[in-house]
């Protein structure tokens, strides 16, 4: 009756993000990995290099299957039906970089079939300037942003740069000792079956059971959660969240991106004893109040949520959603030491222990408004965020796949309801891409 290993549960997270998926947009992430101009990858080079490797990521080869009423969580199961041609395709957009991202905000905003894996990817090109890229579209439900990067690392290349020397010991060092080899994993057969109904009700009791037992470590949480959420905090936020930019959305996106050197950016961050993720708060908040006068409108305050997780870098083998949000008020201030100040004050929020907390308490929140039939009318009239702002920090070094060098990554996030825009940032190699979506 013990718990066997081709049992694999969605969290209660995930859970969430199942239930309140119910707006004119998928909860969906995507990104759009582009190459070198003139040098993508063909659609055979890419389906021989992801055919060799899918088998790094399980979850790329499995469906989610609703579990009987009162027999747990839904699983992930290997689909029996797999094949590459079922996510992987190719095409081509009449302009350049402009008409890629628009054509990758597109595809994100489709929902993806239910009948297998909740994934596809797309080998687009430029006819302009000749630019390619692929556009890779999961269901958040798969993994969060930290798991894509994870996705991505396992299916990369192996071999290193072009033209890299080897690295040789110096002269005067004695050679080093040969290293046993690392014996070579089995390989799973796929597809495995799934569970039988007999184990996933024994599982899911054993759940229950040590839920319960778990009790007492589980309102300590919450109510670290709590706090998190600014919810028992003697400050909290203030000032309505609500601008022109909060209105109900419909079912298409657009998106603009900024590139920056990193370093120079890290640099000016450190100079004013902040981190990276403090001032693209700050810069966030500025261009929204700008724009915000612009239009007229005078602000006092705007409220970020930000997602944090307890979990550092993690395995392509392991994913799932484990993320907390921490809600933060910026002043719409001019100035940007004002907004900064305001930043470093609940900087507290997003450290420490309770790193994540939060996700509990919404949880359990979202899936009873879910259950309820009213969570999309909440979040469409929702006065509690502003915008939401999203920080991952990508592979310091470029990344190959099927013999192509990446040169960038845009990463896309779907946000439903009320939250006309809200922000991306993501480092890699060397570089910081932002990505504003309305």
């Amino acid at each position: 009756m013990g718990r066997r290993p081709s049992i694999d549960r969605i969290s209660s997270n995930d859970l969430t993000l199942l239930a309140t998926d119910r707006g004119q947009v998928p909860m969906h992430m995507a990104a759009v990995l582009t190459f070198d101009a003139g040098v993508a990858p063909s659609l055979a080079e890419l389906t021989a290099a992801l055919g060799e490797r899918i088998a790094r990521v399980p979850r790329l080869r499995r469906r989610l299957v609703p579990s009987p009423p009162g027999f747990g969580r839904p699983v992930w199961v290997d689909d029996a039906a797999f094949s590459l041609p079922r996510h992987l395709s190719e095409g081509a957009v009449p302009g350049g970089r402009e008409d890629l991202l628009r054509e990758a905000s597109r595809l994100a905003c489709e929902r993806l079939p239910k009948d297998r894996p909740l994934w596809r990817a797309r080998l687009v090109r430029a006819e302009n300037d000749g630019a390619g890229a692929l556009v890779f579209i999961a269901h958040h439900v798969m993994a969060d942003g930290l798991g894509g990067l994870a996705v991505l690392s396992a299916l990369g290349d192996d071999r290193p740069e072009p033209g890299a020397a080897p690295v040789l010991p110096a002269p005067e060092l004695p050679a080093p000792v040969p290293k046993p080899p690392v014996p070579t994993p089995p390989v799973t057969p796929f597809p495995q079956p799934g569970p039988t109904p007999r184990e996933l009700l024994a599982d899911a009791w054993r759940e229950r059971l040590s839920a319960l037992a778990d009790a007492p470590r589980a309102l300590a949480s919450a109510a670290r959660g709590l706090r998190e959420l600014g919810l028992t905090r003697r400050h909290r936020t203030h000032g309505s969240a609500t601008t022109s930019f909060n209105r109900p959305t419909g079912s298409t996106r657009s998106v603009r991106t900024v590139a920056l050197p990193l370093k120079d950016v890290l640099g000016a961050a450190h100079a004013r004893g902040c981190t990276l993720n403090d001032l693209v708060l700050v810069a966030v908040c500025g261009a929204l109040a700008s724009t915000l006068r612009s239009r007229g409108e005078a602000h006092r305050s705007f409220v970020v949520s930000v997602p944090i997780t307890p979990r550092g870098p993690r395995e392509a083998t392991a994913l799932g959603n484990i993320n907390g949000i921490v809600p933060t008020e910026v002043p719409a201030d001019p100035d940007p030491a004002v907004r900064l100040a305001r930043v470093l004050e609940q900087a507290g929020a997003r450290s420490g222990p309770s790193r994540g907390a939060s996700v509990g308490p919404l949880g359990v929140a979202f899936r009873a408004l879910a259950r309820a039939g009213v969570f999309q009318h909440f979040i469409d009239r929702q006065r509690l965020v502003t915008t939401f702002l999203t920080n991952v920090r990508g592979p310091a070094e470029p990344i190959r796949l099927a013999g192509h060098r990446i040169a960038s990554i845009v990463p896309i996030t779907m946000t439903p309801g009320n939250v006309g825009v809200c922000f991306a940032v993501l480092s890699y190699a060397g570089e910081l891409d932002t990505l504003a979506k309305t």
